[in-house]
Parts: structure tokens; C-alpha cells; sequence
């Protein structure tokens, strides 16, 4: 009785268990049903709505494309400058430097051609810089094109135009002045600028309007978005192509996890009660191996860590394998990654890197990430170290894309073998002194490790010390260099240099000053430097100070008190005193260096641009920052003697400062030819070496006598 009471309570609760399942499973069906109807209906909509927006920012692209090149040309056509070179004996001379010039490397235009008034005749024609015939180049339509643009205010005339290269966008108008003053010709010159429709340009569209993939194709591909482009006659040419993002297909890729989810749940509950104890034995075993696991490995890359990395090397030194090679990989430009886009962006960089390397060769056998943008790579084989390294700087060769951005970034390689006798530890130390000398020699570098490294690091360390106690006894002396009047040969200022002689010679400042800035000395340098100028210009009342200051000091956002309180401490007048800081300081940190200029101009303190025409310095830094005085770097003066066209450049370049009202210094005079080019050229004030070497305070101490007697 008992027995088929209990059969009875089994069979009811084996019916109750498969009427339940049978429940569940015909309401996940119907759920199902509705659901991949729902999800079906929104995938189709969605990748529609984001066809038709693709094909609109197409359109976009092409009128943002066709606009900018527009304006380029009104902002050059319509204008006075222009008007007037065009009709002049030199216009050809005039056009190459404005405009074929320019074409080299200029992102708005890659080439610049001027028809003469008659629309037949080439006055000048560049194409990147270099001379082309725009006949061979574009064909009959271009002077189908030349001819439409003829008035006086008449917009640019622009159109695609069939190339022997491919498509380009051509821009046309008549070269005239701003504004009409009297007759024009019935014919004016015309400028015509063109764009390559090329990859860049596709990048640049592609980024902009967010059309992935975006590229040039002469006819509509299967499976493409697609927008054609048309010639002035209204044929078509090409067409821009582009696949679409299919967001609701990416929606449904996202939903379908979801649904597979639920119905997997629905099974994994009918059968949970029965698999309960395995799932939790399960579990627990999963947490011991998630354990160990996040023990050697990075949360983010999913590498080896620091730990993992040392116990992989401990493990191969017991091995039969061969001994191994380690490669540290540090990551070029990656702090500007998460400056520009953000940590996001930089962890995703980080997990696309991390996946590259892991596949780069078959002999690397483990990769680790040791913090932020370093990477460790196990090589256990016998291919070259070359190969590898060269296989690592491959993966950087080409920008990542992230999200529709292009990030570039590079790579600095350490390689460091491992010897028999070594420890994990100190093949890591090795590997990342290799780093360290490859990353201060430039980037994209590959240096392997070599005992010369440390007995050159120990140096260095010694060099620091002695450094630290040269400034601190006063051993590094100041030398001071006349500047003379260029009309007058009268000492009218003095330069401090610093010297620093030892027992067993002199350190170049090209040394000890590079090192000062690298080891946090230069603050020290340069405080002795300006106390013991200033000490000894005391001395000379009447004459100006200049005192070079490193670009590290002027970004110290106490530098410009401690100026001020020494002047005040030495009771030096602060009119006399000039700083000559060169351009880096301009880039490293503008806004800080902005403000420590400023605090120390106003309490009448002067700078002076120090090396122009060696760098960068743009027209809008010189006015940005107000320079009292511009120094022409050496290698101009020197350029005199050495280039036929050194003395052009050279007057351009005074030119420049006369235009903005900034005195100009010329440095390294070394004959009396130089310094009467410089004189003529308007140049106030000399210095090099035929106007005096660098001096003791008692020999200019003696000049000045001299000069007053």
C-alpha cells in the first residue's frame, strides 16, 4: 500500500514536473515568437533609418568637401596682393612662392595653375610642389572649366573633374582685387586650385561623417551604400561607397544573447534542482581558478602580470628548453591617447595592442602587461632578435581605429638575453635598461642590452653628484659675451654663459645643462647662474644683463617669484635684466610660461626669442608672447658664407622682426663681411666672436675701460 502510495506521489510529482516543464516551455516558445517578431521588425527599421542618414552625410561630405576648397580659392583669388602680381613681368616667380610653393605639403589644395587672361596660356602650374601640365593632367574639361569663370565677383566655378590619376575637385575664379577701382579687363587671369580625391581626403570625410570604410569605387558594388559623383556635365564619374552600419542588425546581435539567456535559464531551472550540488562544486572550483588566475594576470589585457610574468621566466630557468630572450615594449604617444579621447579609449588601445601582440610571432610564448603602456614579451626559439623586433614596430606601422577614431602610436623596444647564471629579476632590470637607452634615443626604437649601459648609467650617477656639488661650491662660473650696437661698436649689453671647468678639463654646457634638467637640477643652475650675473653686473651700471633661461624653469610656477625676489634681494634694477628662453618652452607648456612672462614683464623685466630660425616659432608666437628682442640663430649667419641664397633668408628674416617692431641680435659673428650684411640688413645689435669671446667679469671689466678711455 505504502509502495504504491509512494509510485502514486512519484508519478504526480514526475506529471507536475513535466506538466510544468511543458508550461514553461510552450510560454518561452510563444515569448520567443513575439520576440523575434519584435526584434525582427526593429532590426529591419533601424538599419534603414541609418541607411538613409549614411546617404545623407554622404551628400554632406561631398558639399563640406566642394565648400572648403571653394572658400580656399575666393580667400586667394579676391585679392589685391594677387591682382596686382598677376598682371606684373614677375608673376610667375610671385605664384610659385604663394601658391606652387605651398602645394608641396598643403592639406587644402594639392595643386595651384594660373591661366593668363586669354585662358589658353599657362602662367604657372604646380602640382605637390613640382611644375605639370594641366592639359595632360586633367584633359579638355579643364579648359572647359577656365572658361566659365570670367566675371568680376563671380563665385568660384568648382567641379569633379576625370584625372589620369583618378577624380579630382577643381576650383576656378578670377584673379581680381577685393574691391573694383576704376576699369577691370574685359579677361582677367584665373586661379584654379585642385584636390585629389584620395585616401586622405576619403580618411578625412570618413571621420568627420562617420562613414566607415568609405572609399572611391568607379561603379555601385553589390551590398554597398553608395553616392555618385558627377562632372560639370552632369555625368557620372565615380561613386562613394561605403557599408552600411546595420545598427539593428547590431541591436539583434546584442538582443540575441538575451533571448538564448532565457530559455537556456528555463532549462537550467527545470533541471537546477538535480544539478545543484555539481553546480556548486562547479562554482567553487571556478572561484580557486579565478583566483590564481587574477593572482598572475592584468584585469584589463587579460595578460600575465608582473607576478606571472617573473614565475613564467623562474619556471623556464628549470626547463630543457633554450634559455630566453625578453623584449619590454613601451608604448610611444599613449599619454596623449588618454589626454585627447580619454581613459576609455586608452583601455580599449591597450586590449587591441595586447591581442596584437600575442599573435606577432610563433616564438613568443607569453606576454605580459607590467602597468600602464609597457609590455613584456617571452621569446623562447631561435629566431633573430631583428625579427622579432622588427615584427613588434610592424604592428605600429599603421594607425588603430577605435570607435572612428585613428590613434597612432608607436613602440620602444628593450631586448635583453637571458645568461645562465642570471635571475628573473635581473633579466627584467637588463631588458628594461635596454628600454630606458631606446626610448632617450627617439621613438620607434629597438635597443638591446649591453653591460655598457650600466657602467654608462653609473657615470651618469656620478656626473649628477658632482653636478650637485659644482653648483653648490660655485664651481660653474659665469662668463659673459659683449653685444655691441651695430652702428656704433659700443658695448651696449653682456650675455652670461655658464662654465663649468674641473680638474681634468671643461664639461660643455651642451652636457651639464641637459643633465641639469634631466636630474632636477636646472632650478639650482639657474638661480646660481642668475645671483652671480647679476652680482657682476652690479659692476657695470648702465649696461644690460642677458641670462638664458632653460624652458623646465619657466614652466615653474615659482620661477617668476623667485626672480623678483632675488632682483629685490641684490637691489638690481629689473629694465637691465633680459631672459632668453628659446622656443620648446613655447610647446612644452604654453599657458604656464604665458603666465611667468607676464608676472616678470610687469615689473619691467624683458625677453628675448633666443635661436629664431632653427625651430618652429610661428609669427602668431612672437606676438602671442610678446618678445622684447629676437636672437637670429648662428646657423643663419653662418649660412652667409655658406649658401648662395643665405643672405635672402637672412633679410627676410629681420624683415620679419622690423615688421613686427622687435630689435634683433645676430649671434655668431665671426668676420667683418657678416657683420656688415647684418648692419645693412637692419640688424641693431652684434655679437659673436669677431665682436668678443666670452670673458671673465675682470676682462670685460677691463674692456669697459678701454672703451670709456
Amino acid at each position: 500500500m505504502s509502495s504504491n502510495l509512494a509510485g502514486r506521489h512519484v508519478r504526480t510529482q514526475t506529471s507536475s514536473i513535466i506538466a510544468t516543464t511543458v508550461f514553461f516551455l510552450v510560454v518561452a516558445l510563444v515569448l520567443t515568437g513575439l520576440m523575434a517578431h519584435v526584434v525582427a521588425t526593429m532590426t529591419r527599421s533601424a538599419n534603414e533609418i541609418d541607411d538613409a542618414r549614411a546617404i545623407r552625410a554622404s551628400r554632406a561630405a561631398i558639399a563640406a568637401f566642394v565648400s572648403r576648397l571653394s572658400a580656399t580659392t575666393t580667400d586667394n583669388a579676391v585679392w589685391d596682393d594677387a591682382y596686382k602680381a598677376i598682371a606684373s613681368p614677375g608673376a610667375a616667380d610671385w605664384a610659385y612662392e604663394n601658391w606652387g610653393k605651398t602645394s608641396e605639403d598643403y592639406p587644402l589644395y594639392d595643386g595651384a595653375i594660373v591661366t593668363g587672361p586669354d585662358r589658353s596660356s599657362i602662367v604657372s602650374a604646380y602640382a605637390k610642389g613640382k611644375p605639370f601640365q594641366p592639359s595632360a593632367f586633367f584633359g579638355e574639361a579643364f579648359y572647359r572649366q577656365i572658361n566659365t569663370a570670367t566675371d568680376f565677383g563671380q563665385a568660384p566655378v568648382i567641379n569633379f573633374i576625370k584625372t589620369e590619376t583618378g577624380i579630382a575637385l577643381i576650383a576656378s575664379q578670377p584673379i581680381q582685387p577685393y574691391q573694383a577701382e576704376g576699369e577691370l579687363p574685359t579677361k582677367l587671369s584665373v586661379l584654379s586650385f585642385y584636390k585629389q580625391f584620395n585616401s586622405d581626403v576619403l580618411s578625412t570625410l570618413s571621420n568627420e561623417h562617420e562613414l566607415e570604410g568609405l572609399r572611391l569605387a568607379a561603379a555601385p558594388e553589390p551590398g554597398l551604400l553608395n553616392t555618385p559623383i558627377t562632372d560639370m556635365k552632369g555625368g557620372v564619374i565615380g561613386h562613394l561607397v561605403w557599408p552600411s552600419k546595420a545598427p539593428g542588425s547590431a541591436v539583434f546581435r546584442q538582443v540575441y544573447p538575451f533571448v538564448a539567456a532565457a530559455i537556456i535559464i528555463l532549462v537550467l531551472f527545470l533541471a537546477g534542482v538535480l544539478l545543484v550540488g555539481a553546480a556548486e562544486a562547479r562554482r567553487l572550483r571556478q572561484l580557486a581558478q579565478a583566483a590564481i588566475f587574477e593572482a598572475n594576470h592584468d584585469s584589463l589585457s587579460g595578460l600575465l602580470n608582473r607576478h606571472g610574468l617573473l614565475t613564467l621566466l623562474e619556471d623556464l630557468e628549470g626547463s630543457d628548453l633554450l634559455p630566453p630572450r625578453l623584449y619590454l615594449v613601451d608604448l610611444d604617444g599613449f599619454k596623449a591617447v588618454n589626454d585627447a579621447w580619454g581613459h576609455a579609449v586608452g583601455d580599449d588601445l591597450i586590449r587591441i595592442v595586447s591581442n596584437a601582440l600575442i599573435a606577432c610571432h610563433p616564438e613568443v610564448v607569453a606576454v605580459a602587461r607590467l602597468g600602464g603602456d609597457e609590455f613584456a614579451l617571452v621569446q623562447v626559439g631561435t629566431a633573430a632578435r631583428q625579427e622579432i623586433e622588427e615584427t613588434i614596430l610592424a604592428l605600429f606601422a599603421e594607425p588603430f581605429k577605435i570607435d572612428g577614431r585613428t590613434i597612432e602610436v608607436g613602440a620602444s623596444i628593450g631586448a635583453a638575453a637571458r645568461d645562465a647564471d642570471i635571475e628573473a629579476l635581473e633579466l627584467l632590470r637588463r631588458a628594461d635598461m635596454a628600454l630606458y637607452r631606446a626610448k632617450e634615443n627617439g621613438r620607434g626604437r629597438a635597443i638591446e642590452y649591453d653591460p655598457e649601459l650600466d657602467r654608462e648609467r653609473q657615470r651618469v650617477a656620478e656626473l649628477e653628484t658632482l653636478l650637485k656639488n659644482a653648483i653648490g661650491n660655485g664651481a660653474i662660473e659665469a662668463v659673459f659675451q659683449p653685444l655691441v650696437s651695430a652702428t656704433t661698436g659700443v658695448v651696449t649689453g653682456l650675455e652670461a654663459l655658464a662654465r663649468w671647468r674641473t680638474a681634468t678639463g671643461n664639461i660643455s654646457p651642451e652636457i651639464f645643462i641637459p643633465l641639469a634638467e634631466r636630474c632636477g637640477l636646472i632650478d639650482a643652475l639657474g638661480g646660481h647662474m642668475l645671483k652671480t650675473s647679476i652680482e657682476h653686473a652690479k659692476n657695470w651700471p648702465g649696461l644690460a644683463l642677458s641670462v638664458n633661461v632653460s624652458p623646465v624653469q619657466l614652466c615653474n610656477p615659482e620661477f617668476a617669484a623667485e626672480v623678483i625676489s632675488l632682483l629685490q634681494e641684490l637691489d638690481f634694477d629689473p629694465r637691465r635684466l633680459t631672459l632668453e628662453i628659446t622656443e620648446g618652452v613655447l610647446m612644452t607648456n604654453p599657458d604656464q610660461a604665458r603666465r611667468s612672462i607676464d608676472h616678470l614683464k610687469q615689473v619691467g623685466i624683458k625677453f628675448a626669442l633666443d635661436d629664431f630660425g632653427c625651430g618652429y616659432a610661428s609669427i602668431g608666437a612672437l606676438r602671442q608672447f610678446g618678445f622684447d628682442r629676437m636672437k637670429i640663430d648662428r646657423s643663419l649667419v653662418s649660412a652667409l658664407d655658406q649658401a648662395s641664397n643665405g643672405a635672402d633668408v637672412l633679410k627676410a628674416t629681420i624683415s620679419l622682426a622690423t615688421a613686427l617692431q622687435i630689435p634683433v641680435t645676430a649671434e655668431g659673428i665671426e668676420n667683418i663681411r657678416q657683420a656688415a650684411v647684418l648692419r645693412e640688413a637692419g640688424c641693431d645689435q652684434l655679437q659673436g666672436y669677431l665682436i668678443g669671446k666670452p670673458m671673465s667679469a675682470l676682462d670685460i671689466t677691463s674692456l669697459l675701460h678701454e672703451q670709456a678711455a
